[in-house]
């Protein structure tokens, strides 16, 4: 059921603003919206998962809060708060409702789904989801979740972004309540757009929160017509010298770095990409784009990039000419749907790509080394440890495989880790860039072959799969060293927008709540209690001789940072690497 039927706005004296025209709402007026119908149909409680795409529903749920309208729970483990949820719902014999971001968070509530079915228990899931345009297209964390839990619910509704959801949310609970349906779960799949934290048409009276501007991290891909493929698209080539950089995402492999060497071209890797080595391989490519992204002309695209903003303007740009080499088909993207022609054998990408023009590849390896030495300079500066600190030493120590965990732990090593030396191979789950089961990935990769392995992971993606270390008497355990950034809650939130909004008074307290989920879980005990060994680090030479220690079993390195000062540390980031640049 898709949410097409209407109904009025509600009045701004429930903590809506003034009613708007269909399918033109913003996100928030939306979610307010959203969060309205449910009240209406009886929902007093609401189990929220922090994450970004659902941040309006965030922002309307704090509001609705404060005018005692819903009582709001956070749970850091969607699992966790799906089972909170029907727990709220059979306890207090009325439906209760649990939020999810996009993503393997949805895939997380199967569970609770299925008992609320079989028990015709009324949980009612809110899942936030990208906007249409996105769908198919490789988009961050977007996948099909309009059906995810199969014939479990007793009700759904799929309601496109700008929607007005109050008359399909309404329709949802009428199904149910209707004489010849059993009572089960409802699934209200809510697509939302950017921006996702509050403007300035969007005050939030009751609550305190006034406004702002921003974005989350996916831009729309520019759809492409039919695309042309192998030789067919050396007719886009012209051949010559060009302005063309190489962009190898996740899984890329070997042969992304090979190309960039044997064209003479400049390399963005990712850190997954496994080809961010030689000397093509642009270590400060993402303090770069900024500088030199304007002058590009066209891109290679080796692998699914999924992790930065910058990478993700330059592929939504129409004046640069763009092919993606896909020698075999992905399901990661439907035809047509990216903005890139697609080539399938590399002769035809060597023509596309051209060669470089004189000076170019120069160019960017001379800026890099600069803004590099400026980043290290500006480290070696502080006493104070970060994810930075945190994310070089490892780098530099990792002579098996590694695994990085989702939110910062790959982006800080991305800023940080220099292509002079690379690990064996390098893991991250980029397929939706979920934080769930990072442990047992990281577990599973160091059991296949018996390499040893180094995780690297903040707190909460290590709490939301503490369970995997749990090992049953007798089975074989995997060598592996576990290193947790911990700075007690949600440090990649400061860096978006909700970490500016969280820096004014009126929006600290749910910014922190919402998107900080701060907790005081004792990381130590919980690995003794597993029975792994744990080693508590406060300084950079503490971690550089941990890390010298070779990988035997399993271990816990617990390195304490502070999510306060993540802000001014990466503005001081940008600033050095512009001063070096100018």
């Amino acid at each position: 059921m898709t949410g097409t039927s209407k109904s009025p706005s509600p009045s701004p004296s429930d903590g809506s603003s003034e009613p708007t025209a269909a399918n033109n709402l913003s996100s928030l007026q939306a979610a307010r919206s959203a969060v309205s119908a449910l009240t209406a149909a009886g929902v007093t409680d609401v189990v929220v998962a922090p994450g970004s795409r659902s941040a309006p529903l965030a922002y309307a749920l704090a509001e609705a809060e404060v005018q005692g309208r819903v009582r709001v729970h956070v749970r850091i483990d969607e699992r966790v708060a799906g089972f909170t949820a029907l727990g709220l719902a059979r306890g207090g014999h009325r439906p209760a409702a649990v939020v999810t971001t996009s993503g393997t968070a949805v895939g997380e509530l199967v569970p609770a789904v299925m008992e609320a079915h079989h028990a015709g228990v009324p949980l009612v899931v809110l899942s936030a989801d990208r906007p249409a345009e996105l769908h198919g297209t490789g988009a961050n964390q977007t996948t099909v979740q309009p059906g995810i839990f199969a014939q479990f619910p007793a009700s759904t509704a799929d309601i496109g972004a700008g929607e007005d959801p109050a008359g399909a949310i309404a329709a949802a609970f009428d199904k149910v309540g209707a004489a010849d349906t059993p009572a089960g779960p409802i699934h209200i799949n809510l697509q939302f757009r950017d921006p996702l934290v509050p403007q300035d048409s969007d005050t939030v009276e009751a609550a305190g929160i006034n406004d702002d501007d921003g974005e989350d991290a996916e831009l729309p891909a520019r759809l492409a017509g039919p695309a042309a493929t192998g030789r067919e698209a050396t007719g886009l080539a012209r051949s010559g010298t060009h302005r063309t950089v190489v962009v190898a995402g996740d899984g890329a492999g070997e042969i992304a770095a090979l190309f960039a060497r044997r064209a003479g071209l400049p390399l963005l890797a990712e850190p997954s990409s496994n080809a961010r080595f030689g000397p093509n391989a642009i270590g400060a490519y993402r303090l770069l784009l900024e500088e030199l992204g304007p002058e590009i002309e066209r891109v290679v695209v080796f692998g699914r990039p999924t992790l930065s903003r910058p990478v993700a303007v330059l592929l939504a740009r129409s004046d640069v000419d763009r092919a993606i080499y896909v020698p075999r088909p992905v399901n990661w993207f439907t035809p047509g749907r990216r903005p890139e022609t697609v080539i399938t054998d590399l002769a035809g990408l060597f023509d596309f790509a051209g060669a470089g023009e004189p000076g170019w590849l120069q160019r960017w390896q001379d800026a890099s080394s600069a803004a590099m030495a400026a980043v290290s300079s500006l480290l070696g500066e502080d006493d104070e440890l970060t994810g930075l600190h945190v994310a070089d030493l490892v780098w530099d120590h990792a002579d098996g495989n590694l695994v990085l965990g989702s939110s910062n732990a790959i982006r800080d090593m991305d800023l940080v880790a220099a292509p002079d030396w690379h690990p064996l191979d390098v893991y991250a789950n980029r397929g939706l860039a979920g934080i769930d089961g990072t442990i047992s990935t990281a577990s599973g990769i160091a059991l296949a072959n018996g390499i040893p392995t180094r995780l690297l992971l903040g707190d909460l993606t290590f709490l939301h799969d503490a369970g995997a270390l749990l090992l049953g008497t007798g089975e074989p355990e995997p060598d592996l060293q576990i290193v947790v950034l911990n700075d007690s809650g949600g440090g990649i939130f400061t860096l978006l927008e909700h970490g500016a909004l969280g820096e004014r008074e009126e929006y600290a307290a749910v910014v922190e709540r919402f998107f900080g989920t701060p907790h005081t879980a004792n990381i130590a005990a919980l690995a003794a209690g597993y029975g792994v060994p744990h080693q508590l680090i406060r300084t950079a030479e503490e971690l550089d001789a941990a890390l010298d220690n070779p990988v035997s079993g399993r271990s816990v390195i617990e390195v304490q940072v502070h999510r306060s000062s993540l802000r001014n540390l990466h503005a001081r980031v940008k600033n050095a690497v512009q001063a070096v640049l100018d």
